[in-house]
C-alpha cells in the first residue's frame, strides 16, 4: 500500500511526458508495434513455465525468425510469419519487404552510438549439405547473419565451434549458448546478446548500500540496493495495482520498471502483458521528483526454443518443414533454435551527482525491494529491446 501511495501523491498534479513525433516511416513503426505485440506473446509463455528470473531479447529473436524465414517456402514460411505477426506486411512482388523492414528497425535501433548491444545471430547447418548462396546472401546483407557448417556427428567439436562464434561476435561476453548437441541435427539458429547500458540519471558507487529484498514472505536476501536521486517519469495502473518506473539509458533506450503493489502477485502481471498495455504506460508517465533505490544485479539466460515457438504458432519448422531456400536437401528441419540473453545493470557512476531539488524538500522514495519486472525499449519506436523478470537479485 505504501508504494501505490507513493506513486499515486506524485502523480496527482504533474504534467504528463511530452512524447515527441519521431521521423520514421509508416511501415517501420507498424513492424515495431507488431514487434512489441510479439515481444509480450513470447515473454507470457516464457513467463508460464518459470518462477525464476528471466531475460531475453524480443527484437533478435524476432530478426532471428525472420531470416530464417527468407529460406523457407510455402507454409513454413507463413506460420513464421503469423507466429511473428507481421505476415500482413509482406506485398506480391516484394520477396526482400520483410528482411528490409527488419534491417531498417535495427539500423533505428543501433545507429545512437551511446548504445552498445554485442550480439550475434548464425544458422548452423549439417557440414555435408551444400547452402543456397542467394540465402546466405540475402541473411547476411539484411540481418548481418552468417550461415556456418559444422559436424553435428562430432558434438564436442561442435559444441566448441558454436560457443567459440557466439564468444568472438559479442566480444567475449556471450560464452556457453549450447549445452548439448543432437548428433542427428541438420539446422541450428543461434541468437545471442548482451547489453550494459550507461544510465542518463547514473547512480553512484558511493550511495550503494546492502539491503534486503524480499523474493517471497519466506526467503529474504541481501543485495547492493543502488541510489539516486532526481527527476524520474512514474505512472501507475490502478486496475493491475503496478507502478511503473522510466529509468532512461543513454542512447536513446530506457528500462521500464514494473513494480507490483506488496499484495500483488507478479504471475499476474505476468499474464496481463499485453503491446497494448506496454503502450499506454508510456503515454502515462509523468515527471516528479523521487529518490529511487534499485537493485544492482546481472542476468544470463539460455532458452531452447523449440519447447516454447509452438506455442506461438511456429511449430512446422521443427516438424515437416520446407527450407529448400536454405538448402536443397530433402526433410531438411530446424532442430533446435538456442538463444541467450546477458544484462548488467550497475551504476555507471563514481560519485553522487548533484541534485536540483529547493533547500528543505524531501522527495518520496521508491524502494525496488521485491519481485519486479522490466522492459528496456528503444524510446523512438517503443519497440522492446529486453524483456525480464527479477524473483531474486542475488541469483544470475
Amino acid at each position: 500500500m505504501k508504494t501505490a501511495l507513493v506513486f499515486l501523491l506524485v502523480l496527482g498534479s504533474l504534467l504528463p511526458i511530452i512524447i515527441q513525433a519521431q521521423d520514421l516511416s509508416s511501415d517501420v513503426s507498424e513492424l515495431a508495434t507488431k514487434n512489441t505485440d510479439f515481444a509480450m506473446s513470447l515473454y507470457r509463455e516464457i513467463a508460464s513455465t518459470s518462477d525464476d528470473n528471466i531475460i531475453f531479447s524480443p527484437l533478435y529473436v524476432s530478426s532471428a525468425l525472420a531470416a530464417l524465414s527468407t529460406g523457407a517456402q510455402g507454409v513454413t514460411r507463413e506460420k513464421i510469419l503469423q507466429g511473428l505477426g507481421v505476415a500482413p506486411l509482406e506485398q506480391e512482388g516484394q520477396p526482400e519487404r520483410i528482411p528490409e523492414l527488419f534491417q531498417k528497425l535495427q539500423w533505428e535501433v543501433t545507429k545512437n552510438e551511446a548504445l552498445q548491444l554485442n550480439q550475434a545471430t548464425a544458422l548452423f547447418i549439417r557440414q555435408q549439405l551444400e547452402v543456397e548462396t542467394a540465402f546466405s546472401d540475402l541473411i547476411m546483407k539484411h540481418f548481418g547473419a552468417d550461415v556456418s557448417k559444422v559436424d553435428f556427428a562430432n558434438t564436442q567439436a561442435s559444441k566448441a565451434s558454436i560457443n567459440d562464434y557466439v564468444k568472438s561476435k559479442t566480444g567475449d561476453k556471450v560464452r556457453e549458448v549450447v549445452g548439448t548437441l543432437d548428433p542427428q541435427a541438420m539446422l541450428m539458429l543461434i541468437s545471442s546478446i548482451f547489453f550494459q547500458g550507461n544510465w542518463v540519471i547514473p547512480f553512484s558507487t558511493t550511495s550503494t548500500q546492502e539491503e534486503r529484498f524480499f523474493v517471497n514472505k519466506y526467503n529474504i536476501v541481501q543485495v547492493p540496493m543502488m541510489f539516486s536521486n532526481d527527476k524520474y517519469y512514474l505512472a501507475y495502473d490502478p486496475t493491475l495495482k503496478l507502478g511503473v518506473l522510466k529509468l532512461p539509458y543513454q542512447g536513446g533506450v530506457a528500462m521500464l520498471v514494473l513494480l507490483p503493489d506488496k499484495d500483488v502477485d507478479y504471475t499476474s502481471i505476468d499474464e496481463a502483458l499485453t503491446g497494448e498495455r506496454f503502450l499506454s504506460w508510456i503515454k502515462k508517465l509523468k515527471k516528479t521528483n523521487l529518490e529511487v533505490q534499485l537493485p544492482r544485479f546481472s542476468l544470463e539466460r539460455s532458452y531452447a526454443m523449440k519447447s516454447v515457438l509452438p506455442d506461438l504458432g511456429i511449430s512446422n519448422v521443427f516438424e515437416s518443414a520446407d527450407l529448400s531456400g536454405v538448402s536443397k536437401e530433402p526433410n531438411l528441419k530446424l532442430s533446435e533454435m538456442m538463444h541467450k540473453a546477458m544484462i548488467e545493470v550497475k551504476e555507471t557512476a563514481t560519485a553522487a551527482p548533484e541534485t536540483q531539488f529547493s533547500t528543505g524538500s524531501v522527495p518520496p522514495r521508491l524502494t525496488i525491494n521485491r519481485p519486479f519486472l522490466f522492459v528496456i525499449y528503444h524510446e523512438a519506436t517503443n519497440s522492446p529491446l529486453f524483456m525480464g523478470r527479477v524473483i531474486d537479485p542475488t541469483k544470475k
